[in-house]
């Protein structure tokens, strides 16, 4: 399985010939979606969801995402789906679950909205702007490290509660060079913290996962 990063919050994982793409937002750049089989959608904010990007993308694309997103895919060609916590699904490949339900509190004026994360192959975990901790093992967590929702503080207490074999950053577009130095620090502290590999991904970037 082939992991890489691409802007902000977005991903793309590769296994068998199959492409499975999770958030690809407006920070999105270049053609993420060229020969995807699969995009999963944890929640509506453009910077994860770029609807004239799945509106242009293949028609035999599947689409799994919460109610909310589902909602304004309408005029998408793709096959919508909605999945809710609780919830597992086959598809391209690969076996996903489904965790959590909201968004972390952003604004005191903002409503919070839907958000899911996803578990591939009981291997990968993509939480979306939420700090869940799923009632399973993670061995490699897609870590939020910047966004108006959180602070660095409570990305550490989040990899202790997880504990993860591996980390790599995400949601981590909003950040200057200062910052991401900020963020690769923090990072490579609580790797050697928890003996365990812990960085951030730089764009284009990929790894190897068994």
């Amino acid at each position: 399985m082939e992991l890489t990063k691409y802007d902000h919050a977005c991903v793309r994982v590769e296994k068998n010939g199959k492409v499975l793409v999770i958030d690809p937002g407006t920070f999105t750049k270049g053609p993420v979606l060229d020969g995807a089989d699969a995009v999963l959608i944890t929640h509506e904010h453009w910077d994860h969801v770029d609807v004239d990007k799945l509106k242009a993308a293949s028609p035999a694309l599947e689409v799994y995402t919460c109610e909310a997103v589902a909602a304004e895919l309408a005029d998408v060609p793709a096959k919508v789906q909605v999945v809710r916590h609780g919830d597992g699904f086959e598809v391209a490949g690969f076996r996903v679950r489904a965790f959590g339900e909201w968004h972390a509190k952003n604004h005191p004026d903002v409503p919070v909205v839907q958000n899911i994360g996803f578990l591939l192959d009981d291997e990968i975990f993509y939480p979306g702007d939420a700090l869940t901790v799923p009632d399973a093992e993670v061995p490699t967590l897609l870590v939020p490290t910047g966004g108006p929702w959180l602070k660095l503080g409570d990305m550490i207490e989040y990899l202790r509660a997880i504990r993860p074999a591996r980390a790599f950053s995400t949601h981590d577009g909003l950040y200057n060079d200062i910052g991401l130095g900020l963020v690769d620090n923090w990072l490579k502290g609580e790797s050697e913290e928890q003996g365990a590999d812990m960085r951030r991904l730089k764009v284009g970037e990929s790894v190897t996962l068994s």
